[in-house]
C-alpha cells in the first residue's frame, strides 16, 4: 500500500509496510545463501587430510596451508547441496510462515553456491599467503566476503537464469551488508566454543 507522492514522483511508503519489506529481504537474502554459508564450517569440522597444495611453496611462501584439504572442500560441498536439498523440502511452509516467497535450488545452482563458497575461501587462502599472512590471521574484508563472492559468482556462471531470479539488487545489497556481520557472530561463537582457533 502506498501514500501520497513526496514530490519527487516517487511514494511514501507506511513504515510497517516498508518494516515487512526489509523482512521479506533478509529472510529471502538468508535463505538463498544458507548453502554458501555453511560449506567452510562444515569444512573446518570435517578437519584434516590432504592438503589441497600438497605442501608447495610459491616465491618462499606455501601455495595454500594445512588448512585448505580435499576432504574438507569435498565434505563443505556435500553438506552445501544436501542442505540446499532440504530447503527445498521446507520451502513452502517457510514462505506460509514468514510472509516471504522464498526460493528453491536447482541441483547446478546448489552445488554452484556450495562449490563457489569454498572456492572462494581457497582464493583468499592463496591471496593471505601471497601477503606474507600466516593460516590463521585476519584479513578484514576478504575474511567477510571471500565465500559470497565465490558462491554468487560461480551461481551466475553455472545457472545465471536462476541466480538473476533470485539475487535480485536488493536482495544482493542485503547479502552484503549481513554476511559480515553473521560472520563475526558465528566465528565468535566458534571459537568461543573451541571449535575456531581464531575468532575471525
Amino acid at each position: 500500500m502506498t501514500i501520497g507522492d513526496d514530490g519527487t514522483g516517487v511514494y511514501n511508503t507506511p513504515r510497517a509496510a516498508r518494516g515487512d519489506m526489509i523482512g521479506t529481504l533478509v529472510a529471502t537474502a538468508f535463505w538463498a545463501m544458507l548453502p554458501a554459508y555453511v560449506p567452510n564450517n562444515a569444512a573446518v569440522l570435517a578437519g584434516g587430510g590432504r592438503p589441497i597444495d600438497g605442501g608447495r611453496e610459491w616465491r618462499g611462501a606455501r601455495l595454500l596451508g594445512d588448512g585448505k584439504t580435499w576432504r574438507g572442500t569435498a565434505v563443505g560441498t556435500l553438506v552445501g547441496v544436501l542442505l540446499a536439498l532440504a530447503l527445498n523440502a521446507l520451502a513452502d511452509p517457510a514462505s506460509a510462515a514468514l510472509g516471504a516467497d522464498l526460493p528453491t535450488f536447482a541441483l547446478p545452482a546448489a552445488f554452484a553456491l556450495a562449490f563457489g563458497a569454498m572456492c572462494g575461501d581457497i582464493g583468499a587462502s592463496f591471496l593471505k599467503r601471497r601477503s606474507g599472512r600466516e593460516r590463521g590471521a585476519a584479513f578484514p574484508g576478504l575474511d567477510q566476503l571471500d565465500f559470497v563472492v565465490g558462491a554468487l559468482g560461480l551461481a551466475f556462471l553455472v545457472d545465471a537464469d536462476w541466480a538473476l531470479r533470485v539475487f535480485t539488487p536488493r536482495v544482493l545489497a542485503v547479502v552484503l551488508v549481513m554476511t559480515p556481520v553473521l560472520h563475526v557472530v558465528t566465528n565468535v561463537g566458534a571459537y568461543a566454543l573451541g571449535v575456531k582457533n581464531e575468532p575471525w
